[in-house]
């Protein structure tokens, strides 16, 4: 196989300059130039269609194999033009091939400044149509990341309160225990509230006044915790649950804060995990606690707040029990 010359096919002066060439090479080695010219006009046609002539520097060659003139592209495409009928000798070949080399090396200047012109317009408009690509995959991927965030949004929240699901607290709890007692300096606390005669207030007043002040509950909620740091939670019916990243008494604080907006009517239990909370507290045991602590305070008459007893000593019981008779009163 044997190359005879290499060209550039960057603009249409390139293709037309190419196929002139390639039929003086065809005719100076004995080739039917009427048929190579109709060969090399279904040529033209298959190059101009992978890119020649519009700006784009396509390399393509004239070879010799065997007795087959084939065009190759760097693509890997070969045409086969047409068969010669007996070999030329090999130093008529090299002499062929040298001129053709000479003739590719350009040097008109106007010839030279339209092919730069239009492969810079080339480039332009790749870069260009990569922009508008690029910008075409960027919004449709911050869409679909929209749609994948609205959905699990859908997934974890109660469609009644707006607050997270007991699906999302599960998940929610499982990384905030686990930061809590890797870094000690952090508290935790988890409360869980229960409204006091919901039943009946539900069954008096029917499920409508009852959907209500279920939402009135989430509002209280909403209203004492800090957006993107607390969550706050309804497991369903009248079960309700926060997690605040805050010591007990902090807790404490916001606990008599939705007692006060919901009339002294919610039993709520506390516990927290702090720096001398011990290494062997499991997630299982934090929760039981809480939930002995709501326990606590609805057998002890409801509408009050009721600390764990591990931190009952910081939970100023002696005013959650104040603020529960207030709000009772005030309700009165």
């Amino acid at each position: 196989m044997v190359e005879l010359f290499k060209q550039n096919l960057a603009i249409e002066p390139d293709v037309q300059n190419f196929v002139q060439l390639v039929l003086s090479a065809v005719a100076e080695m004995g080739g039917n130039s009427f048929a190579a010219s109709l060969a090399l006009l279904d040529a033209a046609r298959r190059l101009r269609g992978a890119g020649a002539g519009t700006g784009y520097p396509l390399p393509v060659a004239l070879v010799l194999k065997d007795l087959d003139v084939v065009i190759r592209c760097d693509t890997g495409h070969e045409i086969t033009l047409m068969q010669l009928r007996e070999a030329p000798a090999l130093p008529r070949v090299e002499r062929i091939s040298q001129r053709l080399q000479k003739s590719t090396e350009v040097a008109d200047p106007a010839l030279l400044l339209q092919r730069n012109q239009e492969m810079m317009h080339y480039l332009d408009e790749t870069r260009q149509r990569t922009e508008r690509e690029l910008a075409e995959l960027q919004a449709s991927l911050h869409a679909r990341q929209q749609e994948l965030h609205e959905t699990m949004k859908q997934a974890e929240t109660d469609p009644l309160t707006g607050l997270y699901n007991r699906r999302a607290f599960d998940v929610r709890l499982d990384t905030a225990f686990r930061r809590a007692m890797r870094q000690r300096d952090e508290p935790l606390s988890l409360l869980l509230f229960d409204l006091d005669y919901f039943k009946e207030i539900n069954d008096q007043y029917g499920h409508q006044y009852g959907d209500a002040y279920l939402n009135k509950m989430a509002q209280a909620m909403l209203g004492v915790i800090r957006q993107d740091v607390d969550a706050a939670f309804r497991f369903g019916g009248d079960e309700f649950a926060m997690l605040v990243a805050a010591d007990v008494s902090t807790a404490c604080d916001k606990a008599v804060r939705v007692l006060d907006a919901m009339t002294g009517k919610v039993s709520i239990g506390i516990a927290s995990i702090n720096r001398v909370t011990p290494d062997s507290m499991d997630m299982e045991s934090f929760v039981r606690q809480a939930d002995d602590a709501l326990y606590q305070a609805k057998r002890s008459g409801r509408g009050r707040v009721v600390c764990s007893a591990e931190k009952r000593g910081d939970c100023k019981g002696e005013c959650l029990n104040k603020a529960a008779k207030d709000s009772k009163a005030a309700a009165a």
